[in-house]
Parts: structure tokens; C-alpha cells; sequence
């Protein structure tokens, strides 16, 4: 039976179910959108001779931002997992900052895509940046919302977690602003930062 609406002392609140519904289906969605980024041309020119390895080998950049940002998407999808197992029920603010943080999920395949076709390009990385920092800041957004003065989450939940989880969801954001900085001078490098983003969240600082 569906869970009903109920009024708390932060006013009405729902249940999480639907919400990380639509977040699943939105992850997968955009993650398998990555692919796209990786088709050959319909033509090739006849005088290139050009064989499988070498049209495989053309695309090395898109295959890396492929596999980059697929990673990335993982450790959004895992973070918004590790978030709602602490989240217990939503409001209309928290669900408005979760549709712009879907938003911007849906933006990767575009964003990765003009990476792949203008890689080293400080405009492209840019863009990349700017939409991971937009994911970043969400999520930490979402975060704190829930879990300030615990409005979201259980009463009992410890404030070591809540700091904890403020921490995690603070690595992306600062890293991305890095390679923002970093891609108006070494725009053909910055994105390997992005790499320290689930090794930053595997020690102890961050680790759930």
C-alpha cells in the first residue's frame, strides 16, 4: 500500500520511493547515453584505407572521456544510494534540488561528447567542469538540507555521519573548480584530476 503523505514539524513530507525511482532510471539512462559518444562515422574516404585498428585507435580520446565519465557516473549513482539509505522522506525543496541534480545527470553524455570532439579544448573542458561542479554542489545541497538540525533523516542519525557525509559530498565540487582553474592553462591534462575523485573518497576522511 502506498505510504501516505504526513505532516511533520518541517510541514508535509513524503516517502523517498519514487524519488530514487526516477533517480535509477535517470543514472542508467544517461550512463548508457555515454555510448553514443563512441560511434564511427558513416563514411569513411576510400583513398584512407583505413582499418578497424585504425579507426579504433582515432577514437582514443572519446574511449577514455568514455570510460572517465562513466566512472563519474557511478560514484554520483553510488553517492545518491548512500545518501537515501540516511534520507528516510522528502519535501517539495528536496525533490526541486533532486529534479535540477537529474538535470545535470542528463547533461554528462552531451557534456562528455563535446569533450570527445574537441578534446584539449579549453572551452569543451570547461563545460565538463562546469557540469560536474553543478552535480557536485547538488548533491552536497541535498545533503545538507536533509540532514540540517536532521530534517530528513532519523532524529537518532550521529552528527560524525552527518559531518562525514558533508565531507564526501564536498570532494567533487572542489575538484572540479580545480580543473575548471586548470583548464584556461592545461586544458589537455586537467581532466586526469577527475581520477582523484573516487580515490579521495575511498580514505579515511571521506570514506562512508
Amino acid at each position: 500500500m502506498a505510504e501516505l503523505d504526513s505532516e511533520g514539524k518541517h510541514g508535509i513530507t513524503l516517502s523517498t520511493g519514487r524519488l530514487e525511482s526516477l533517480a535509477d532510471g535517470i543514472f542508467a539512462f544517461a550512463m548508457t547515453l555515454l555510448i553514443m559518444s563512441l560511434i564511427f562515422p558513416d563514411t569513411v574516404p576510400e583513398s584512407a584505407n583505413m582499418e578497424v585498428q585504425d579507426l579504433l585507435f582515432g577514437q582514443a580520446d572519446k574511449f577514455i572521456n568514455y570510460a572517465m565519465s562513466f566512472i563519474l557516473l557511478a560514484v554520483f549513482w553510488l553517492a545518491h544510494h548512500q545518501q537515501f539509505h540516511y534520507i528516510k522522506r522528502t519535501d517539495s525543496r528536496l525533490l526541486w534540488i533532486n529534479i535540477f541534480l537529474l538535470m545535470f545527470v542528463t547533461l554528462v553524455p552531451f557534456s562528455t561528447d563535446i569533450v570527445g570532439d574537441f578534446s584539449g579544448q579549453t572551452n569543451a573542458e570547461v563545460l565538463f567542469a562546469v557540469n560536474l561542479l553543478m552535480l557536485g554542489l547538488l548533491f552536497w545541497a541535498n545533503w545538507v538540507y536533509a540532514t540540517r538540525n536532521h530534517r530528513l533523516v532519523d532524529p537518532e542519525l550521529r552528527r560524525e555521519i552527518i559531518a562525514r557525509g558533508t565531507r564526501r559530498n564536498l570532494v567533487t565540487p572542489a575538484v572540479s573548480l580545480i580543473v575548471l582553474v586548470l583548464s584556461f592553462f592545461i586544458p589537455q591534462w586537467s581532466p586526469w584530476l577527475y581520477l582523484s575523485i573516487p580515490v579521495m573518497l575511498s580514505i579515511g576522511p571521506f570514506r562512508r
